[in-house]
């Protein structure tokens, strides 16, 4: 980030200000475009179908670990000692084994989603650099920027661009 400003900073030293002047400049709203852009949504979709399977069979651990708990909690008084200790046992060993999926799961959705993002990202920066250049722009800014005038904005190019797919 400090050499983002110090680049800026250099960059507009060494320009006089008439070539200052010449320069054209456009920012975009990353939070923004990764927020509208129709990707995001089929990207999510792609994710729910793809990890459906493993959510409903989670879904079902979790109540097959409740209905043992909740038979503990109900007919442990009246088990024998053995009976109660298997149960225990088994809602330990299943309660162990949720927990394993559960990581396993959330592990194997953020790799997919990562992958999914970054395939968004590069998406992105192809379009504004295509914008870039059809439209001649010297640079354009994302990150570190705390204003833009609507004047340099893009954003709205770039989500436009974007939903062309």
């Amino acid at each position: 980030m400090k050499k983002f400003y110090l680049i800026t900073g250099l960059l507009c030293s060494l320009i006089s200000s008439s070539a200052f002047a010449e320069l054209k400049i456009g920012f975009v709203n990353a939070v923004r475009v990764m927020e509208s852009a129709p990707q995001v949504a089929d990207a999510n979709k792609r994710l729910e179908a793809e990890f459906a399977t493993r959510q409903k069979k989670l879904q079902g651990s979790q109540q097959e670990l409740r209905r043992l708990e909740d038979r503990l909690a109900k007919d442990g008084a009246i088990m024998s000692e053995a009976e109660n200790r298997d149960l225990q046992r088994d809602i330990a060993a299943k309660r162990r084994d949720l927990r394993r999926e559960q990581d396993e799961f959330r592990e194997d959705y953020n790799i997919r989603r990562s992958e999914e993002l970054d395939k968004l990202q590069k998406r992105i920066v192809e379009v504004v650099q295509t914008i870039a250049r059809e439209e001649a722009y010297d640079f354009i800014l994302s990150d570190g920027v705390v204003w833009a005038s609507g004047k340099v904005d893009i954003t709205e190019k770039v989500l436009g661009n974007l939903k062309k797919k």
